[in-house]
Order: structure tokens, then sequence, then C-alpha cells
């Protein structure tokens, strides 16, 4: 009797360890482990509005990522819509047609919502929209995709019409504050109501493990202490300079009002066996991050540089890539920039794919290419990015570390390289010119196997051993590459 009790411990204790929600990888915190496996998280989605917007078939979209091999997708939960036409998108998912809208709470019976349909009331909740979002969820769920669930956004002053949030939308007569206050705690009778809608979520997915919570979308747009200059040679006749030549720090009003919002799910989650990691989004481009919240285990960029993960690599916590853009639309820029990205040490990336529509939830439009869409997504680019997340699958990432001394000299390639343990290396190499390029590298003495894959296709260009001088030449190919070393 005192065996089979045993036998049924054991067998409980790793079903609760098998589902378990997304964590981090305990012996290197800069990747993940879901259902018992390290991971990293890979994804190229839809513009954000695959829950609110009705007309949006989620099961084609979820079952088109799994299909191209990816595990991560972006979700805003209601608080942050747009218009057509906003920010050049030709077709934008977070941007539903009249009517369609779905949000988490129920509408009145006053007219007047400004996307159409009537005023909503911020004290009774939609049920269709949670049972819409737990649908979502689930098959997300079943297909092994992990949901990052953006709870707010900045308004980016021409949002704030049409937020549910805003005085002219509901019945609740929210005080009728300036769109840069809305997510502060300087906002009036809204905090109240934010607080509600924040623990009415994390009440309703708490029994889901494939997800984790970003605090807000970009808080650096509507809330910015100091700008600072990153390309003092990206510069307009006028002498101004755009957003790509900045560096934008999110201001300590939306800090304070962040640690807040990440205060309310910890605490509704204080009870629960389940908890799930909370991320932030820091900024563009790259930044030390110096106003830490302990709640916080995900740090997340936009536009990010591999710098990003260099920055702040020694804080033990996953550095995040969650959103592409602003540099054309060939699948090869945000292919690198992923490649770059990952093999800095980030441990999540994640393309914005307009190929993906109402009509075209297989993602395959790239008829956006045709107008001034501010991004790239294709299917090709999808594959690509399947690519690298089953390369990174190979490798047991509780070993993987930069390192910046391994390659000696790179003539006519930029490189960067991962090490695996202490007898292995993973070095990404980018030709700069149309001669072949050569490796230097710091080999320890002692037999090794090469292999070279094509990071576009995943095809083996070149397996060998290595040569004990540490000169390693690769295969004629004028494209991104990958290497691996393995100690025979």
């Amino acid at each position: 009797m005192r065996v089979r009790s045993t036998a049924l411990i054991f067998l409980v204790s790793i079903t609760v360890a098998l589902a378990q929600p997304l964590r981090l990888l305990p012996k290197n915190p800069h990747y993940f482990e879901y259902n018992g496996r390290q991971t990293l998280l890979i994804g190229s989605g839809e513009h954000y509005g695959a829950v609110i917007n009705q007309d949006f078939d989620y099961r084609t979209y979820l079952a088109t990522l799994a299909a191209d091999g990816l595990n991560n997708t972006r979700l805003f939960t209601g608080a942050y819509v747009e218009k057509t036409g906003d920010f050049g998108i030709q077709k934008n998912t977070l941007a539903p047609r009249e009517n369609r809208l779905r949000l988490p709470w129920a509408r009145s019976e006053q007219p007047g919502y400004a996307l159409g349909g009537n005023r909503v009331d911020l004290d009774r909740w939609d049920e269709v929209y949670f049972e819409r979002l737990r649908s979502f969820m689930a098959r997300a769920q079943e297909l092994g995709i992990i949901v990052e669930v953006t709870l707010f956004s900045s308004y980016y002053g021409t949002g704030w019409p049409y937020s549910p949030f805003n005085v002219a939308n509901n019945v609740n007569q929210t005080d009728n504050i300036q769109p840069i206050q809305a997510n502060t705690l300087n906002n009036g009778n809204l905090l109240a109501f934010q607080e509600r809608y924040v623990r009415r979520l994390v009440r309703e997915l708490g029994s889901f493990q494939n997800l984790y919570y970003e605090i807000q979308n970009e808080p650096w747009a509507d809330q910015k202490d100091t700008v600072l200059t990153r390309n003092e040679y990206h510069t307009g006749a006028d002498g101004k300079r755009d957003f790509r030549a900045t560096i934008e720090l999110t201001s300590d009003a939306s800090l304070k009002w962040q640690r807040r919002v990440a205060s309310w799910i910890v605490d509704e989650e204080r009870d629960r066996l389940q908890k799930h990691l909370i991320s932030q989004n820091v900024g563009n481009f790259r930044y030390p991050i110096l106003d830490l919240d302990p709640n916080v285990s995900i740090y997340t960029f936009h536009y990010a540089l591999p710098e990003a993960v260099q920055d702040n690599y020694a804080l033990n916590r996953v550095i995040g890539f969650n959103e592409t853009g602003f540099a054309g639309q060939a699948d090869r820029t945000y292919r690198r920039q992923a490649w770059r990205f990952i093999m800095a040490g980030g441990g999540l990336f994640n393309q914005l794919d307009y190929s993906f529509a109402v009509g075209a939830e297989n993602g395959q439009d790239t008829t956006y290419r045709k107008g001034a869409t501010p991004g790239g997504g294709s299917p090709a680019l999808r594959r690509q990015l399947g690519v690298l997340k089953r390369y990174f699958e190979r490798l047991d990432l509780t070993q993987l570390v930069p390192d910046e001394s391994f390659v000696r000299a790179s003539p006519g390639a930029i490189t960067q390289t991962l090490r695996q343990g202490k007898n292995g290396w993973i070095v990404y190499a980018e030709p700069l010119s149309k001669k072949s390029f050569l490796l230097r590298v710091n080999l320890p003495a002692g037999d090794y196997h090469t292999e070279w894959t094509d990071a576009e296709t995943g095809d083996i260009l070149k397996s060998d051993s290595a040569e004990p001088n540490g000169l390693l030449a690769p295969p004629p190919v004028m494209r991104d590459m990958v290497l691996r070393i393995i100690k025979i």
C-alpha cells in the first residue's frame, strides 16, 4: 500500500511539474522552460488584434504559426485599439471594421462609441469576449504557442479618442484627462477601472500555462523623461531627428504606474499555485536598464539591437525583441535581426508580420508590400525563423553563454559567438564581401567537428574537421550562415 501511495505521489509531482506555466530556465534564466523542456520564444505574428477583432479567424492563424514551427504571438486585450489607416497599416487586425470590435466590457444602451456602436459600461463585463479569449488561449496552448498578453498601450496622442477608458466612449463618467495621464497614477478615477480590468484578466487566464503578461506596450511613446541621440548622422534637412535616431527613456511617472500594475498581477495570483511571468517593454533599440522591478522577469525592446542584450545580460533575465518594423520589407532584414539578437544571448524574438490579415489568416497576403506598411512578413520569412528556432532546439540552452573571445578575427564578415559548455561553440557569420572570408578562432587543443548551416534554408553546407591552427574556411555562399564546432 505504501509503495502504491509513493508511486501516486511521484506521478502527481511529475504532472504538476509538467503543468507549470512558462518560467525562466532555472539553470540559465536568459531562456525559458515550458512543459518541462528548455526553450526560447520565436514568433511572427499578426498585429495583436486576434481576439478583439471578431472577423479574424484565430484558429487558422494559430495553426499557421504552429505549422511554421513558431511558438510566440502577441495579444492586445482591449484597453487600446486602432482605426483603419493608423501608422500606414493597410489591413490592420487591431482596427476592426465598424461593429466588429469585441471588448471586455458590455455595451450600454447609449450610442456614441467613437468606432461605432454603443458606449461601453466599465462596470459590466462582456462574457462573449471572455469566451473568445479563453478559446484563443486554449487553442494556442494545444499547439504549444506562448501568448504575450499585453494589458495596456500608449495612445500616441491620436489613439485616446478610441479607447474605452475615454469618457466619451463609456457611461461611467471617467475623469476627462489628457492622453498622457492615462497610464500614470495621476489618472483620476480611471485607476480603479484599470485595476478591475487587470484583475479580471488575471483570474480569467489563471489556469493557462502558455502565457506571460506584458504591462504596457511602448510606454515611452506617451511618457518620456529623456531623449538621447543614438545616431548623430540620421538628421533631416530641417535639422530634426526622427525616432530611429534617438533612444527615448520611459518617465518615472510611467514606471511608478507600471509597478502598480505588476503588483495587481502578483497580488491576484498570490494564493494560486500557478504564477505567470511579467514582462516590461523598456524602449527602442537599446538601454542599460536602471529601474528594476523585482516582479518583472522579461525585459523587451522594439527594433532592438544586439547591444540591448549585451547591456543587460548581467541581470540574469530574459531579454526580448518583441516588435520589428521600420527597416523596410525584405525578409532577409528581419531574418538577420532575429539571428543577431538571439546570438547576442536574447531569449525571445517576435516579428510583426503584416502578411496576416482578416481573410488571410494563413499569412499568405503580401500585397501590403505595394503600400507604405511599415514592416515585413511572409510565409518565407516564417519558415526562415522556424529554421532559427529548430537550430537552437538542438542545443543545450542551460550551457549557452555569449563568447566574444573565441573569434580572433573574421576578415570579410561580421560574427557573433555563443559558447556551449567548455567544448562547443556556435558562430553566426554575415559575409560583407564577395570574396571568401576566413575565421581565425581560439580553439583549445583537441579534435573537433565543424558543421556549416545556411541560416536561410537550414541546409547543411559543409561538414568537416577543424584545422589545428584554428583557421576555418566557410563554404562559398554569399549570405548569412552559422557554424557549429563540437569537440569529438
